[in-house]
């Protein structure tokens, strides 16, 4: 099960994108613009490939407000994406 303490700061994520993968679900979370304003953009898909190299069809977005409160409603939503569940 991935924690908070698995992803790294806002900061970090205000000026790149970052990846990761757990149990054979690959992540990004990166800052978006969007109508309602900056938000913290998820992706999941599944191993083993690349974001680049995955098919539009085998991703799945959310959206979570840019703050701490957005980053642990994140990782509960990337924690749903495990096959198992």
């Amino acid at each position: 099960m991935l924690k908070r303490n698995d992803i790294l700061s806002l900061e970090y994520i205000k000026k790149t994108a970052f990846s990761g993968s757990f149990e054979g679900v690959r992540f990004r979370l990166k800052k978006t613009e969007q109508d309602n304003g900056v938000v913290l953009e998820a992706c999941a898909w599944p191993e083993p490939y690349s974001f680049d190299k995955t098919s539009e069809d085998k991703k799945t977005y959310a959206a979570f407000p840019f703050d701490e409160d957005g980053i642990c409603q994140a990782v509960d939503w990337l924690n749903d994406r495990h096959p198992a569940r």
